[in-house]
């Protein structure tokens, strides 16, 4: 059995509650800089092993694994010191926020051989998961386009003040999510066009960044994929609207994944329609705190994936090079965003010489 380490207990809770229910990792410690979130993390989960400084971590002999869910200004400092320190690495999206720092971390990995996986959670959500197999088998035939959208009322956002902040911005926050599944369906995309907005509501709460935005993708073969994000308005009701959705059209079929709802429906080669949702035992599994906040589900099941790709050797994906990529798209949507032009996401990747 592997052992793990926690680096950032916020969004960290819920790889803890992971951890702990898994059967093939071992918690071995926890670490914030804060003091109180270390504490209030060890009497919720009765786990008594942290630490404010992250070199107790990294010196720990015992720990395989190091997940970073720190924020993403630091997060290519945390992986560099956990692959010198001989770990393997769980670190939450977006992967970093500057490509400047990703060829050196790409050659640090290459030469301690150490995996590294970002946890793109929604990928190993029900739904999606189904909709990735339905896929595979060919159930739709050949791809043709993917749509999808993470549309939430978070309102209640905008009363932190750091969300506030020029550096706070929905495109890695929130949309990372659906860009994420367009480059899982449709990895070598060449060029993205976008627009974005800030809404009466951002504009009035002091937002600095776009709350709403829409992007079209084209690949180097034609095809053109979109995603769609809006944060602080109200939504339609999940039964007309799902918060986040995935559809993949194919020359044969159909399909469509909606997050909260663990529901999923497909229109197969054969014309069948096919509709699943999850029952009770699955959402308490994937929510485990109150009302959905945290969804350790998810990460309880990427976590034991990746034990297997160290424990069987293969690669788990997204990698960093993946992780590098979606940055690179997300950073030329941000350039779009800004000069309203297309924007060739090689052109990104040639500046930081990758």
């Amino acid at each position: 059995m592997l052992t793990i380490g926690i680096l950032g207990l916020g969004e960290g809770r819920s790889t803890i509650s992971a951890a702990m229910q898994s059967e093939k990792l071992q918690l071995k410690m926890i670490c914030d800089k804060s003091i109180d979130l270390c504490r209030k993390r060890a009497d919720e989960f009765k786990m008594y092993d942290y630490t404010t400084e992250y070199a107790d971590m990294l010196n720990d002999k015992e720990i395989d694994i190091i997940a970073i869910y720190t924020p993403d200004h630091l997060h290519a400092e945390h992986i560099k010191l956990a692959l010198e320190h001989g770990k393997h690495v769980v670190c939450t999206k977006p992967f970093i926020d500057d490509l400047s720092k990703a060829k050196e971390l790409l050659e640090l990995q290459q030469k301690t051989g150490k995996k590294v996986f970002v946890g793109q959670s929604s990928r190993f959500f029900e739904p999606y998961r189904k909709q990735r197999k339905d896929f595979e088998a060919g159930e739709i035939g050949e791809l043709i386009t993917v749509e999808s959208h993470y549309n939430a009322d978070h309102r209640w956002f905008l009363e932190k003040k750091w969300a506030l902040e020029k550096s706070f911005k929905w495109l890695y926050g929130g949309l990372s999510h659906p860009v994420d599944f367009i480059r899982w369906y449709i990895p070598d995309i060449d060029e993205v066009m976008g627009y974005g907005m800030i809404s009466a509501t951002g504009k009035k709460a002091g937002l600095k960044n776009e709350d709403s935005m829409h992007f079209i993708f084209k690949t180097a073969d034609g095809r053109i994929a979109r995603v769609s994000g809006t944060y602080t308005s109200p939504t339609q009701p999940v039964k007309r609207d799902s918060g986040m959705t995935c559809i993949l059209r194919g020359t044969e079929g159909a399909s469509q994944a909606d997050y909260h709802e663990l529901r999923y429906a497909i229109t197969d080669r054969t014309g069948e329609e096919r509709i699943i949702i999850w029952g009770d035992s699955y959402i308490k599994y994937y929510f485990r705190f109150e009302g959905q906040s945290h969804h350790a589900g998810e990460y309880q099941n990427y976590l034991e994936y990746f034990v297997d790709s160290i424990e069987q050797g293969f690669t788990a994906y997204p990698d960093m090079k993946e992780g590098i990529g979606t940055v690179a798209l997300l950073q030329a949507m941000d350039k779009s965003l800004q000069t309203g032009k297309p924007v060739k996401i090689k052109d990104i990747l040639n500046e930081h010489r990758l």
